[in-house]
């Protein structure tokens, strides 16, 4: 059997996989709730419901972590009760061809808050992907920013770390990201986005370029409370986010002329005819001897959008429920009711049909 199939002393097939998964691996939403081991997928299609078990025989399955996702890869977290608290492991999976991979071992100190990681792949532009992860700098337990950058290439079966890096930069909460074209997008605290260019030269222990780009102007103000979103159309990146009344979704595209960035208005998506009503916003005041009207509030919040499907996924905070929004038609359906949003890692999931790239012998860089 290929390695990739066998990275481990746990033992899978296709076929016992496709007996186990009754139903197909369709287009949807990972998630896992706080505490639990299980990581389900929420199909956008209402007739298939809740697919379960859509990990269920990766490696070390009792104990995985769901961190990201990325155009059809999940990347996790694995351990056992024998792992050091200092070492960080990774698998990578595609869930639609029940195909994983183990990534070698990193290191942290064992006082470091835990580290921010990302997955970076796009099988249109190479075959092999990429973990960013961020080791947090911190003082008293505050977050002053990241104290080292390590990448691993799959190609190499390596870790690169990034010398020269040394940045104020932090990641709070659900910041957005996206790995478009060979660049990879993260949204960072203070209205910026941090973007990756020249990943091909980590194969020769060349850190990727990076600078960041600001966030839409007009933004600015409601992103400090509540999270946008990026996804791409017509190989372009775009930025959504409710508007300061939350009545429609402000969507933004990053055009580039002349070696300079600007965000442009694309369109605006109803909210309020997609709910029937436009009492979406309401303030709470900065609490004591604070402003008043200070803190917003929006009754959704944007999970995913997706403009080559046109579709936009919502989560509503009054009623808990997981929301499909059709582009098209400007129609708003239940998928998932009862979703408890803050207590879930999710992430958007579309399935890649391409193997992942065969395991290589790790080489120092």
């Amino acid at each position: 059997m290929d390695a990739k199939f066998n990275l481990s002393d746990d033992h899978c097939s296709r076929g016992h996989y496709r007996t186990k998964l009754s139903k197909k691996v369709t287009a949807g939403l990972l998630y896992q709730s706080h505490g639990k081991s299980a990581i389900p997928l929420v199909s956008l299609s209402r007739n298939d419901g809740e697919i379960d078990g859509i990990l269920a025989d990766v490696p070390h399955y009792e104990h995985l972590e769901l961190v990201d996702c990325c155009n059809g890869l999940a990347l996790c977290k694995y351990r056992n009760s024998f792992t050091s608290p200092s070492i960080c492991r990774f698998v990578v999976c595609n869930p639609a061809i029940r195909q994983w991979r183990i990534v070698p071992d990193t290191h942290c100190a064992t006082d470091d808050p835990p580290c921010v990681t990302f997955l970076a792949f796009d099988p249109s532009w190479s075959p092999q992907f990429y973990v960013f992860n961020f080791h947090q700098r911190h003082h008293h337990h505050l977050i002053l920013g990241t104290r080292k950058l390590e990448i691993f290439f799959s190609g190499c079966s390596a870790w690169l770390v990034d010398e020269t890096w040394n940045s104020e930069i932090t990641f709070s909460g659900r910041k957005p990201r996206l790995f478009l074209n060979g660049m990879l997008y993260l949204e960072t605290t203070g209205h910026q986005v941090l973007a990756f260019e020249g990943l091909e030269a980590i194969s020769n222990g060349i850190p990727p370029y990076h600078w960041t780009i600001t966030l839409p102007d007009d933004s600015l103000y409601v992103c400090d409370f509540t999270h946008g979103c990026f996804c791409k159309s017509s190989g372009i990146l775009h930025y959504a986010l409710p508007d300061d009344n939350g009545r429609s979704i402000a969507v933004w595209s990053l055009d580039h002329a002349w070696h300079l960035w600007a965000w442009n208005v694309k369109c605006h998506l109803s909210m309020k005819d997609a709910f029937g009503r436009n009492d979406f916003v309401y303030y709470n005041d900065g609490g004591l001897d604070g402003e008043s009207d200070w803190f917003w509030n929006c009754d959704y919040r944007i999970v995913a959008l997706d403009l080559d499907r046109k579709l936009l996924l919502l989560f509503d905070q009054k009623t808990d429920n997981l929301l499909l929004y059709d582009i098209s038609t400007g129609k708003l359906h239940e998928i998932r009711d009862s979703f408890q949003w803050p207590h879930n890692c999710y992430f958007y999931y579309v399935p890649c049909y391409s193997e992942l790239p065969a395991q290589e012998q790790p080489s120092a860089y």
